[in-house]
């Protein structure tokens, strides 16, 4: 036993165990590196200040840190944002914004996440949950109605003016979705016009002073002005000269017959009731969204820069106004077809000249 005694031997003094890391600290710093690689991707300081608000928000609704989230908090935080009365597109937005965020912490703070919590990274936004738009491969939504659409749908609206039992309501409608259309204003922009908000005057076609623009939850409206193209003007003429006389007299533009203001909602519902009445297949209706997306769409297709495309429909970026832009199937074939057929006609031009 002598032999097999135990003894204390020198040694080093054992690595005492390291400190917890406060989650909340560490989140807060993940955030902030994950807009320094924004500013490092070259964003203006006014889109990463819209997009980190949203972030902060959606995180704060979470409750947890975001490696902790599960598909049942996200569940949970966009059913109190639609309680809230928030948007189907707000609402996405927020979903897009975290999964961006816990991609970034996928592909930098994968390592950290788990050896200080103990946890493997799991994005919780899924097929489930995941709104149309949200995430790298999701299908894009419908393309727009057609041109062709649209000018038989218009003529539609033009033949029941003369057959509808209220003409002036029926009139009303159709300037007020040709502006909704040839404007690219959203339904609440439309709503809030006033008759003084037509200057016929200002530019080459007349502008429309949209004074309440959209804007985000932290600033105020965005007001800019929209050239009245394609006709408007005159479409406008005519319904302040002709129509806008037969309702009540106030400062609205588009006025119900009460002479107050059309609800966003009652604009959705007229549209709906209209293409039900004009009787054309399902497939073949459209929103009131639907014809900011044809004009900015179409305006694209006819060779109208991106820049005054973003300026018209009152965009932040040009991101924005090129994820309304969904050219039709033969873009490509015909620009090309325009390409050479201007190509031929400079090269006749020459030889004409010689």
């Amino acid at each position: 036993m002598d032999g097999h005694r135990l003894r204390v031997v020198k040694g080093r003094p054992a690595v005492s165990p390291a400190a917890p890391v406060d989650p909340a600290r560490f989140q807060a710093e993940c955030v902030q590196a994950y807009l320094t690689s924004w500013v490092a991707r070259g964003f203006s300081p006014v889109t990463i200040e819209t997009h980190s608000g949203v972030l902060e928000r959606m995180l704060a609704a979470l409750g947890r840190p975001a490696w902790q989230a599960t598909p049942e908090d996200v569940d949970r935080v966009v059913g109190e944002l639609a309680a809230e009365g928030l948007a189907a597109a707000t609402r996405r937005g927020y979903v897009q914004e975290f999964k961006g965020f816990h991609r970034f912490l996928v592909a930098r703070k994968a390592a950290e996440i788990e050896a200080a919590f103990g946890v493997r990274l799991e994005c919780p936004v899924d097929e489930f949950n995941a709104a149309r738009h949200v995430g790298d491969d999701s299908p894009a939504e419908l393309p727009p109605p057609t041109p062709e659409r649209l000018a038989g749908f218009f003529e539609f609206m033009k033949d029941r003016i003369a057959t509808a039992r209220k003409y002036a309501p029926a009139a009303r409608d159709y300037a007020l979705f040709r502006t909704l259309y040839h404007a690219g204003l959203r339904s609440d922009e439309a709503s809030m016009l006033d008759r003084s908000d037509v200057h016929f005057g200002r530019g080459p076609f007349g502008k429309l002073h949209v004074r309440f623009g959209k804007a985000t939850r932290t600033s105020g409206p965005r007001p800019r002005w929209v050239p009245m193209l394609d006709g408007l003007d005159l479409i406008l003429r005519w319904f302040g000269e002709e129509v806008r006389p037969r309702f009540p007299d106030s400062e609205v533009l588009f006025a119900d017959e009460g002479g107050g203001r059309l609800h966003r909602g009652t604009i959705r519902n007229r549209l709906r009731y209209l293409l039900e009445l004009e009787g054309r297949p399902a497939e073949d209706r459209f929103s009131p969204h639907g014809l900011r997306r044809a004009c900015a769409t179409h305006n694209y297709e006819r060779g109208v820069d991106l820049v005054a495309i973003q300026q018209m429909l009152g965009h932040w970026t040009i991101g924005s106004t090129m994820r309304y832009v969904r050219p039709s199937a033969t873009f490509i074939e015909d620009a090309y077809r325009r390409a050479v057929s201007a190509t031929v006609e400079s090269l006749e031009g020459d030889h004409g000249a010689d």
